[in-house]
């Protein structure tokens, strides 16, 4: 194996996918994951710091592109339209491999408990970030963490109906989650 071989992470997170989709999230081991994307256990830490991290690879990324998208938002935008700015800047990031190995993320989380929290604190953080860069620009605290769960929502909403619709398409992930938070801000106001 060559020492810092490039696309180790992206291997790392396919090997993990695919051994915890055939025997489980329980019963795969790091050497496992690690000898199966051709790396070292050494090369995973250097990555990871355990396996169950596999599956929040893009955590950080995912935050920081909401983050400078919602920044970045035209001055005097409302606050759904610097999240819908956010959304866009995050949907750029999102290619063929996010579509593909959605579904067996999805079905691997489903299946572990121990998944399910940690997806669970992936949106947390990410709602976390919304949140804060809307105050940044001044959005009061209530109304800021109502546009960032829209759009945690949106957002969630968007990938699963990008993930498991048509593949005959490369319409990319952004118009999905528009749409979405298109039809979240359509039902916040029918509340009354």
């Amino acid at each position: 194996m060559a020492r810092w071989e490039p696309g180790a992470r992206e291997r790392l997170v396919v090997a993990a996918v695919d051994l915890f989709t055939e025997q489980g999230y329980d019963e795969t081991t790091v050497a496992q994951i690690a000898e199966r994307a051709g790396v070292t256990r050494s090369t995973f830490f250097r990555h990871f710091a355990d396996k169950r991290e596999l599956l929040a690879a893009g955590q950080e990324t995912l935050s920081q592109l909401l983050t400078e998208g919602i920044a970045d938002a035209a001055d005097g935008a409302t606050p759904l339209e610097a999240v819908a700015s956010g959304l866009e800047r995050v949907s750029q990031a999102m290619g063929q491999m996010n579509r593909d190995l959605a579904p067996r993320i999805k079905a691997a989380v489903a299946a572990s408990a121990e998944l399910q929290a940690r997806d669970a604190l992936k949106s947390v953080g990410l709602g976390v970030a919304m949140r804060t860069a809307l105050t940044a620009r001044g959005v009061p605290d209530a109304t800021a963490d109502l546009a960032a769960e829209l759009g945690i929502l949106a957002f969630k909403r968007g990938f699963a109906e990008w993930t498991e619709g048509a593949r005959d398409t490369d319409v990319g992930l952004a118009p999905y989650c528009l749409a979405a938070l298109d039809e979240l801000r359509a039902a916040a106001t029918s509340l009354g």
